[in-house]
């Protein structure tokens, strides 16, 4: 799975760390006047490097909290990777059904659902066909021919994918879905709940996603830096975060051509990748729903994204544009 949300490392949390190096690839920070410290462990998931930072007193009880957020994560990736063969997704788009589906599954299908309604098809976990089309074309220098392009868009259809806590089956052959546009929220809010269960309350989360609780030191929030969808080395906002999770997604991390115009989101539409914007930031109550959104936003575009997150409880955003013109929510901008 390419890393598909873009936010740069936290900004003054862990990076200033003493870098004491603990049991099971763990960091341990300076202590507070209050004795609290910060400890981060990492892992390796979704092709990527996955971190947990959380503050408290007692150093054995945050060890637990980190090595249970890590195992809570990478086991969503077990489950949802498109290139496992033990994964259920792997199962699913190889053989067209799936017997005895998982709960977490069967949670992050109810709310592709839910997202696939509420934007008329702009979200859709079907695209697999396309994105396999594009890539496989991306490897030869060139796009797919307007045939091919046509022929993996009728493969492709949300309603045609039914599913219940027995079974999950696609409708028609030569179906596939991607739940890379929500597996790595999901997973954010597992770790959550993970070092919510071990009694932490002061932590940022990062599995591509962000989840922030808490504070990362007295009167001073989580701080995440956005980055610019052009430039690695600019931030285009830093944003505090305060019980949120927050998630980008972007036209940059894995295009198929060098003008950003062909990329690994697709528009059901059309077949091909959404053209007005170059980024969308997300701040939402869940992991799993900002992950989605961040995706459904860069399809429908800034006015309907603006709109419909005006209509969404605890919802904020950033979008930019390919021109490099930036709209926030009102929510959000409070929040730089």
């Amino acid at each position: 799975m390419q890393r598909r949300t873009f936010i740069s490392a936290a900004i003054g949390s862990v990076a200033g760390m003493a870098g004491v190096s603990l049991p099971g690839s763990m960091a341990r920070g300076t202590a507070t006047a209050s004795g609290v410290r910060p400890y981060q462990g990492a892992a390796l998931a979704f092709g990527t490097t996955i971190a947990v930072t959380v503050l408290h007193h007692d150093q054995h009880q945050a060890e637990l909290a980190i090595e249970d957020a890590l195992h809570a994560a990478r086991n969503i990736d077990r489950l949802m990777s498109i290139y496992s063969p033990a994964s259920q997704v792997f199962q699913l788009n190889r053989d067209g059904r799936l017997a005895r589906p998982d709960v977490h599954l069967l949670a992050v299908l109810a709310q592709a659902q839910a997202l696939s309604q509420s934007s008329d098809g702009a979200f859709d976990i079907t695209v697999q066909p396309l994105w396999q089309l594009f890539r496989a074309a991306a490897d030869q220098a060139r796009l797919p021919t307007d045939t091919l392009r046509r022929a993996a868009q009728a493969r492709v259809g949300w309603r045609q994918l039914a599913w219940d806590s027995r079974e999950v089956r696609f409708l028609q052959p030569g179906m596939a879905l991607t739940l890379n546009g929500l597996a790595q929220g999901y997973a954010a809010d597992m770790a959550l709940a993970a070092v919510q269960a071990r009694g932490i309350r002061h932590a940022l989360l990062d599995t591509g996603e962000f989840i922030a609780r808490g504070q990362r030191s007295l009167r001073r929030p989580w701080t995440l830096g956005i980055q610019d969808p052009r430039d690695r080395e600019i931030l285009a906002a830093t944003l505090k975060v305060e019980g949120r999770s927050v998630a980008t997604s972007g036209d940059y991390e894995c295009t198929f051509t060098p003008d950003f115009a062909h990329h690994h989101i697709f528009d059901p539409s059309n077949g091909d990748s959404p053209r007005e914007l170059a980024s969308v930031t997300v701040l939402a109550p869940t992991g799993l729903l900002a992950d989605g959104l961040s995706t459904t936003f860069m399809v429908t575009g800034a006015a309907r994204a603006h709109a419909m997150a005006a209509h969404m409880q605890g919802v904020d955003l950033m979008t930019i544009d390919k021109s490099g013109q930036r709209k926030m929510s009102p929510g959000f901008a409070r929040l730089i």
